[in-house]
C-alpha cells in the first residue's frame, strides 16, 4: 500500500490523496479489516439493460449509495448481514470465518494452507475444471487467510442461469473440498520457494521478527504462511479436520450485497450455510502480554536500512477508535502531509516513504511506524522517529491538522461504499469483529465530533514512546550526522525501497 509517489503540491498532490483512497479501499488483500467507511447519498447510474459478462462492468465509475443493513441467523447458526443494491445485475457473497492463523494451534500455516487448498478439487473436478465452472459462468471466486480470519468470495450475475450453478458450485468448493494430494505437493512448493525468496527481504525479515518479539507465544507470534519446518508436515488429515472445526456454519458470516431480493438472499444463505460442516462458533484469540522494549538488529548486507517501531495496539472494540484512527492520519497514515512524511522526507530528504498505522483485531493488533533510510543515517533516523512521536504524544495535534485530517477523511470514506464489492467486505468486518449495524453512520459522525483534546488524550493513552519494540535490518556501518531540517533538502529523498 504504498504512500509515496507523486508530486508533493498543487493539484497533483491533492490527485494522490484520493488515488491512495481509492487503493487502500480497492486492493483486494487487505489488511484484517477494511478501512473505515462513511455513507454517502445514492447515486447509482443505471446498469446496461443486457449485460452479458462481468467484464462489461469494467470501467464504470463507482456508485455511493445509502446503506440499510439487513441481518438474520441461519438454521446452522451462520450470522448473515445483507444489503439489496439493484443499480446492477450482480451480486457479491463473502464467507469470513474465524479461520485466520491465530487457530493454527501447534501447527504453523495450518489455516493458510486449508484455505489455499479449498479451489483445488471437490468431487469430480479438479482445480482446472473448478476454475473453469467460474469462468464459463462470468463468475469470480477469491480466497484468502489472515491471522483472525479466512474468507472466501463470489461475485456473479444475478440472473438464474448464472446465478445458481455458480453458488452451487461455491456451496462444494467451500463446503466440501477434498484437498488432492498433487494440489498439496504444489502448494507447499511454492510456498517453501517463498520462504526462501525471504532470505533476500529485508523488510521481510525485520517484519517476522518484529511480530516474534511482540507477540512471543501467542497465537499472533507466528508467521500466518507458517515456516519451512511447519509447512512439510502438514497432512490432508489435518486440513480436514481444520476445515471441519473452523470452516462450520456457527463460525462463519455470510455478507451478501446485490440485486436480490430479501426472500432470495434468504434462500442463498440458507444453500451455503448447509452446505457447510456443522459446528459452533470458535473462541476469540485472548490477549497478550505486554512485550519488553528494546532493540534488535538483523545484519543485512545492503546500502538501506529497514526500521520497524511498534507497540501493542488496540483491538477492533476499542472505544477510543476513532480518535487513534484520527490521530494516527495526522501522525503518519494519511499520505503526504503528515508529521512524519514532513519531517523525514520532506524536511531532510531521507526516505522515500515513512507510515505509521494501528491493526486492530479480535485481540491487540501491532500499531507500527516503518521505513528504510541510508544505512550510514539509520540511527539518527531512528531517534529523529523517536522524537517526533515523543513530542506529538506530549503536545497533540495542532487545530489545522485536526480540521485537515477530518475534511480529508469526509472527502474519501464515501469511495469505501462505492462498489458491491466495497460494501460486501465492510458487512464481514461488522458482522466478525461484531460491530453495530449503524457503524457504518457512526464512525464519520464520530470522527467529526473529536477535538484537538480528544485526540491527544487518546494517542496518549495508548501509545508511549519510550515502550517501542524496535526492529531494524541493515548493515553495520558508520555512522552520519542528520541533516538539519529545511524546506530543500540538500539530498533527494532516498529511492525506491529495497525489497
Amino acid at each position: 500500500m504504498s504512500e509515496r509517489n507523486g508530486l508533493r503540491y498543487g493539484l497533483l498532490g491533492l490527485s494522490l490523496l484520493v488515488l491512495l483512497a481509492v487503493l487502500v479501499f480497492f486492493v483486494s488483500r487487505p489488511a484484517q479489516a477494511p478501512t473505515e467507511p462513511a455513507p454517502a447519498p445514492t447515486t447509482a447510474s443505471k446498469a446496461p439493460d443486457h449485460l452479458e459478462s462481468l467484464a462489461a462492468l469494467e470501467g464504470q465509475a463507482p456508485s455511493h449509495r445509502s446503506i440499510d443493513i439487513q441481518t438474520w441467523k441461519t438454521a446452522e447458526g451462520a450470522k448473515v448481514l445483507f444489503v439489496e443494491a439493484h443499480q446492477l445485475p450482480i451480486f457479491d457473497l463473502r464467507l469470513t470465518f474465524a479461520a485466520g492463523s491465530s487457530q493454527d494451534g501447534d501447527v504453523p500455516g495450518l489455516a493458510m494452507m486449508t484455505n489455499a487448498m479449498l479451489n483445488e478439487g471437490v468431487a469430480g473436478k479438479d482445480v482446472s475444471a473448478i476454475a473453469a465452472g467460474f469462468e464459463d459462468l462470468g463468475a469470480d471466486f477469491g480466497n484468502g487467510a489472515y491471522r483472525d480470519m479466512g474468507v472466501a468470495s463470489l461475485r456473479s450475475l444475478t440472473a438464474a442461469d448464472k446465478r445458481e450453478p455458480a453458488l452451487k458450485l461455491f456451496a462444494e468448493v467451500i463446503g466440501k473440498p477434498t484437498f488432492p494430494a498433487d494440489s498439496l505437493v504444489r502448494i507447499k512448493n511454492q510456498v517453501l520457494a517463498g520462504f526462501e525468496y525471504q532470505k533476500q527481504n529485508p523488510g521481510r525479515l525485520a517484519s517476522l521478527a518484529l511480530n516474534e518479539r511482540l507477540y512471543g507465544n501467542h497465537p499472533y507470534g507466528h508467521s500466518s504462511d507458517g515456516d519451512a519446518k511447519s509447512i512439510p508436515g502438514i497432512s490432508i488429515a489435518q486440513m480436514q479436520a481444520f476445515h471441519r472445526k473452523a470452516y462450520a456454519a456457527g463460525n462463519t458470516v455470510i455478507a451478501l450485497v446485490g440485486d436480490l431480493s430479501r426472500a432470495e438472499a434468504e434462500a442463498m444463505a440458507a444453500q451455503v450455510s448447509a452446505a457447510l460442516p456443522k459446528g459452533p462458533a470458535l473462541p476469540k484469540t485472548v490477549q497478550p502480554q505486554e512485550p519488553k522494549p528494546g532493540l534488535t538488529h538483523i545484519e543485512f548486507p545492503s546500502k538501506q536500512t529497514t526500521l520497524f517501531l511498534a507497540q501493542l495496539g488496540i483491538d477492533r472494540a476499542e472505544p477510543d477508535y476513532a480518535a487513534l484512527f484520527l490521530g494516527n492520519q495526522i501522525l503518519g497514515g494519511g499520505g503526504f502531509g503528515t508529521r512524519l512524511m514532513d519531517q523525514v522526507r520532506e524536511k531532510r530528504g531521507l526516505t522515500y516513504g515513512i507510515s505509521s498505522g494501528f491493526t486492530s483485531m479480535q485481540a491487540r493488533g501491532p500499531f507500527t511506524i516503518s521505513l528504510q533510510t541510508r544505512a550510514e543515517q539509520s540511527e539518527g533516523a531512528l531517534k529523529l522517529v523517536q522524537d517526533i512521536l515523543r513530542d506529538y504524544l506530549a503536545n497533540g495535534p495542532t487545530q489545522k491538522e485536526v480540521d485537515d485530517a477530518k475534511r480529508e477523511l469526509a472527502g474519501s470514506f464515501p469511495l469505501s461504499t462505492a462498489s458491491n464489492g466495497d460494501i460486501v467486505a465492510q458487512l464481514g468486518a461488522i458482522g466478525f469483529y461484531d460491530l453495530s449495524l449503524s457503524y457504518l453512520e457512526d464512525f464519520m459522525q464520530q470522527v467529526q465530533a473529536l477535538d484537538v483534546a480528544n485526540v491527544k488524550a487518546a494517542m496518549a493513552k495508548h501509545l508511549n514512546a519510550d515502550n517501542l519494540v524496535i526492529v531494524t535490518a541493515g548493515p553495520t556501518v558508520p555512522q552520519k550526522p542528520l541533516p538539519p531540517p529545511t524546506d530543500h533538502p540538500a539530498e533527494p529523498a532516498l529511492g525506491v525501497p529495497e525489497h
